[in-house]
């Protein structure tokens, strides 16, 4: 986490608009801010594989989404999902 958060004030720093930081588990970040082409949004790697279960079917051209279970933080990030039992906020 130490890294990801350097990484992430150092990317803002360098004018980086977005950075692609995905938590793989408590100790494992994998980071594709600055590598990678499209498959960047799938969060790739080559060495460790992500696998998404979804509750439910997928319909060809649907969106799938994630909950990145970001840090419950003072700012709050509203999601835009509206689901029906959407948070509100992202954190």
């Amino acid at each position: 986490q130490v890294v990801a958060d350097m990484r992430e004030k150092r990317y803002a720093q360098e004018g980086i608009g977005s950075s692609y930081l995905f938590r793989v588990d408590h100790d494992t970040i994998i980071d594709a801010t600055k590598c990678g082409n499209l498959a960047r949004f799938i969060n790739h790697c080559c060495t460790k594989k992500i696998v998404i279960y979804s509750k439910q079917a997928i319909a060809v051209n649907e969106e799938i989404t994630y909950d990145y279970k970001f840090p419950i933080e003072d700012t709050k990030i509203p999601c835009l999902c509206r689901t029906e039992s959407c948070r509100g906020t992202l954190n």
